[in-house]
């Protein structure tokens, strides 16, 4: 399992996650928001716009919530039109970042993430200086107490274009390109295979091993903060942390 994926399920179990789930809901209508304006209101032929509902519903979201973030986003309602901003970066151990944001003003963003970087350990780095380092996939996250038989979960996800399953000490996690991420989830949900996570995300080609606990205190607290902050969509980093290590620092959570 992924560092990134596994800290993340960690936080939930200490309900980290759940108490922020009013930021999530602000951070998932942006999203579905930009997406219906630049792909239209039908998730049938928007898939940026079908993935951002089906993470929404994952997240409990009303769907009058998700019903008024698309009219806004067709123009049927009055709202605010946010762009896309992305930002590069280092973080402590030499772990690559990359930072999406949706924002209705990117001078503020821009300033406010800068600050982050600067207070948390981490360095802004120029455009193309870390993307390189990443590749756009389908990911899909399944915990493996549901999958009876393993073999078919290999065939079906292959069948239907997966490009590497791997499987993890309670999860199995699938990589795609992201033309075949519909189909891909698809054929599993005709298969009553659950997913946890199921999105297009930036894959990284190779991973920094962080092995220093003070390092990975402070990567995984740079990450959190700029999760925290209200533009920012995603945070994508290239960190390789041991199971170890990251349920140490989880344990040490307040």
């Amino acid at each position: 399992m992924s560092g990134h994926s596994k800290w993340a399920s960690i936080k939930h179990k200490k309900g980290a996650a759940d108490a922020k789930r009013g930021q999530l809901f602000t951070k998932l209508i942006r999203e579905i928001t930009v997406a219906a304006r630049e792909g239209g209101g039908k998730p049938d032929t928007n898939a940026r716009l079908r993935t951002a509902i089906d993470r929404a519903r994952t997240a409990n979201m009303p769907s009058d919530n998700i019903e008024k973030a698309i009219k806004k986003g067709t123009g049927e309602l009055e709202g605010v039109t946010y762009e896309s901003c992305i930002f590069e970066a280092y973080g402590p151990g030499g772990v690559a970042l990359i930072v999406e944001t949706l924002t209705d003003n990117k001078n503020r963003t821009s300033a406010e993430i800068r600050n982050i970087f600067s207070k948390k350990s981490g360095n802004m780095a120029g455009s193309g200086s870390v993307s390189w380092m990443f590749k756009k996939k389908g990911y899909i996250l399944i915990e493996k107490s549901q999958i009876k038989n393993e073999d078919e979960l290999y065939s079906v996800s292959l069948d239907a274009g997966a490009e590497d399953v791997q499987v993890g000490e309670k999860n199995y996690e699938i990589f795609c390109d992201p033309k075949d991420f519909e189909q891909l989830k698809e054929a599993l949900k005709a298969k009553n295979i659950k997913t946890e996570e199921a999105e297009i995300t930036m894959v990284p080609s190779s991973k920094t091993k962080v092995t220093a606990a003070s390092d990975a205190k402070q990567l995984l607290s740079l990450i959190e903060a700029l999760e925290e902050q209200e533009d920012v969509q995603k945070v994508h980093a290239n960190f390789d942390i041991s199971d170890e290590l990251l349920e140490q620092i989880a344990a040490e959570m307040p």
